[in-house]
């Protein structure tokens, strides 16, 4: 078990929601910036290395997963209101109202995306979805805040929040040792799922944010900056 890479998944979540406490303003254009920057590594990562990865084994399925794993992105958004990349909606009412539906949504959606990480291209996916998760968190606990839910109750729903995708990589490791029963059937469907995921988010991600989808200078920089990472990543390996 390498350790090393639960710290990562966790500290990356937990600090970009802890942080929202240290801004008395949201900085709409760094927060686009960084999303950005993700969107275009996770989409970059998934073309380069997870697509073919799947697609090396003979399973004419596949391709169903990728697209049930968009679709299910798709529904999952429905409760969340797009956190997962970064959009942080106002509520209506002036009152507490506790979002059970974005924390549920929220949850699922890290637990899936850690369970691949015990096979295939560790290193990139790792990164990627860290990356991801530091707006996410960030925009979670804003939507917590906005809700008027209390400083203790943000803290403590922004720690399960993190703990949900390293959870998906021990849940997917005590599969794979044979601990919890045989993953190897079933991995690269799971990962044909979860790339159906990323796909939705990174795509979303780059021009969803983009008025009129036109890149101003400083998001083309941000987004060439997470190709060129993995790109060099993809050509090294």
């Amino acid at each position: 078990m390498e350790y090393w890479k639960l710290i990562i998944l966790f500290s990356s979540c937990f600090f970009g929601g802890i942080s929202v406490f240290l801004f008395q303003k949201e900085n709409p254009k760094r927060i686009k910036l960084l999303l950005s920057f993700s969107g275009a590594y996770l989409f970059s990562i998934t073309v380069l290395h997870l697509i073919p990865d799947v697609y090396k084994v003979a399973d004419h399925y596949i391709g169903l997963f990728i697209l049930g794993g968009f679709l299910f992105q798709i529904v999952l958004e429905q409760f969340s209101d797009g956190i997962e990349h970064g959009h942080v909606h106002r509520p209506e009412h002036n009152q507490y109202v506790f979002p059970f539906a974005i924390m549920i949504s929220l949850c699922l959606h890290a637990l899936l995306e850690g369970m691949p990480l015990t096979q295939g291209h560790q290193n990139e996916l790792l990164f990627g979805i860290a990356l991801h998760h530091i707006p996410a968190s960030f925009a979670l606990a804003s939507v917590l805040l906005q809700n008027r839910v209390n400083k203790n109750m943000i803290i403590g729903m922004i720690v399960l929040f993190s703990l949900m995708t390293p959870g998906g990589y021990l849940l997917s490791a005590g599969i794979s040792n044979g601990s919890m029963g045989n993953i190897d059937a079933y991995f690269n469907r799971i990962m044909a799922v979860v790339i159906g995921i990323f796909l939705h988010i990174s795509t979303t991600i780059l021009f969803e944010s983009s008025v009129d989808h036109h890149f101003n200078k400083r998001k083309l920089v941000a987004v060439l900056a997470g190709t060129s990472i993995a790109l060099i990543g993809f050509l090294l390996h």
